[in-house]
């Protein structure tokens, strides 16, 4: 499927907003059930609107494998509600991509000028983390082929590979759609406003057309 830079006038932010919301909220029991599993913890997906931010250094070593019983943990990824991409106590945001990781802080600071958040719902994974996620999907939809429409294998995943986020909050989803290609941001998924990933080329031209779904993705197919 070819993709093209979008020529037409960017929606308003309220707009974004509505839209944003909409596509959440059909997809929120999806998320709801998929990461409250993953995390044993009762959170909300796409997440809390309120955020925090701490200290930006990053750890000097790597996340730790996965625990022993098999159950997914903050070092797979994990990431408590509320974490903004300056959080470095988290390997869920500190092993993001240097790149990808510099684009986020930089539109992230831009966004707080304008009295926006933007916090983390999900970022780096351990292939761990990922096959618990996929493994949630399929036992949510009832087939593999449904649940590819959602959740990527960890051979395939842009998460596992550092050059994805998921954001939270409508807020922050809306003003990311708007201004995200100023910073190389881009929506990939039409049914996942909340997903973002690095394209430089975006910087000046526009963000590509997104595509419907995951499986419409070629880099999904390997």
């Amino acid at each position: 499927m070819s993709r093209t830079a979008s020529a037409r006038l960017k929606p308003s932010a309220a707009l974004w907003a509505v839209i944003a919301a909409l596509a959440v909220v059909c997809a929120v029991s999806v998320g709801a059930a998929l990461h409250q599993s993953a995390a044993g913890a009762d959170r909300s997906f796409p997440g809390s609107a309120l955020a925090r931010e701490s200290g930006s250094g990053v750890p000097a070593q790597g996340p730790a494998d996965v625990a022993a019983d098999g159950v997914v943990t903050e070092d797979d990824g994990i990431l408590p509600d509320g974490v903004t991409v300056f959080d470095g106590a988290y390997p869920g945001i500190t092993q993001l991509s240097p790149d990808l990781l510099d684009a986020l802080r930089r539109a992230a600071e831009d966004a707080r000028r304008q009295g926006v958040v933007i916090h983390v719902n999900s970022g780096w994974r351990s292939p761990e983390y990922q096959d618990e996620l996929l493994q949630q999907a399929v036992s949510q939809y009832g087939s593999e082929a449904e649940a590819a429409r959602w959740v990527a294998t960890a051979a395939t995943s842009a998460h596992v590979a550092g050059e994805a986020v998921d954001i939270g909050s409508f807020d922050a989803v809306a003003w990311m759609s708007e201004n995200g290609d100023a910073y190389g941001l881009c929506q990939t998924y039409g049914n996942e406003s909340w997903h973002f990933e690095l394209r430089r080329e975006a910087v000046g031209s526009g963000c590509p057309a997104p595509y419907a779904d995951p499986t419409e993705d070629p880099r999904m197919q390997g």
